[in-house]
Order: structure tokens, then sequence, then C-alpha cells
């Protein structure tokens, strides 16, 4: 009876790894999403035109939407400044070659001399393109 016990428990414990395990694409287009929110707070010009589409749609809380150019611009330039991102509550569905990411973005930010904290639900869509996922659209809407 308790070898039955230990079976069945072991059985649940592995289930439940399996369960909660990332795929290796769920890895990549997190680290992706890492690898984005370090350059945004670096300015890094390189790393996000890298890890932009050329056919990035770049959605604003406050209903701006920019083009991959314009996006890497501001970053880059400063005029979009961000001083700390950090990210939670975050969620990966894969479906082919296309990734939807959710999180909770909580940062700060001195765009123009102006410090500011924001607080935003973030969608994410990933493409895969080449072996590397590339970031497709985004688009934020201000917590209260």
């Amino acid at each position: 009876m308790i070898n039955k016990i230990f079976a069945l428990f072991t059985t649940v414990f592995i289930l439940s790894i399996a369960a909660n395990a990332q795929t290796k694409d769920e890895k990549a287009v997190a680290a992706a999403v890492e690898s984005l929110r370090k350059a945004m707070i670096d300015g890094n010009k390189t790393e996000l035109e890298n890890l932009a589409a050329e056919k990035l749609s770049y959605g604003h809380s406050g209903g701006g939407v920019e083009g991959k150019a314009e996006f890497v611009e501001k970053i880059a330039s400063g005029k979009s400044d961000f001083v700390t991102i950090e990210l939670s509550e975050q969620t990966i569905s894969i479906s082919g070659k296309t990734a939807v990411v959710r999180h909770v973005l909580n940062g700060t930010t001195n765009d123009g001399g102006k410090p500011a904290v924001i607080k935003l639900k973030v969608l994410l869509v990933w493409q895969k393109e080449k072996g590397g996922w590339k970031l497709l659209a985004r688009q934020a809407v201000k917590l209260t």
C-alpha cells in the first residue's frame, strides 16, 4: 500500500513539473523579452534594431503608435527614457511561429527630464524569423 501511495505521489509530482516546464521556444521568447527590457533601459540602438521586426507596430498606453524606426530612435536618443523596468505576471503562449506575451510592467521613466512612475499591462506579439524571435507588435494600457 505504501508503495502505491509513493508511486502516486511521484507521478503527480513529475506531471506537475512537466506541466510547468517551458518549451525551448518559450525559453527563447522569454530571453528575447529580457533582452528587449535591457535594451530599452540601456537605449541600445543595435539591440533594439535586432529585436524589432521590420513591420513593428508599437502601441503606447497613451494611444500613440510607432513603427520600428520611430520606436528605436525614441529609445536610443533618450526622448523616451526608461530608467527601470520590472516585469511580473508574465505568460507566454506560442502558436507556430507566433508568440503572445502578456505581463505587467512597473517602471520609472525620465522623458525630457520629467521623472515618472509607470504601471502598465503589456501585450507583445513576437514572430519567429530565421531562427530568432522578433517583436512584431506591442500594446500597453495603463493600470490605475
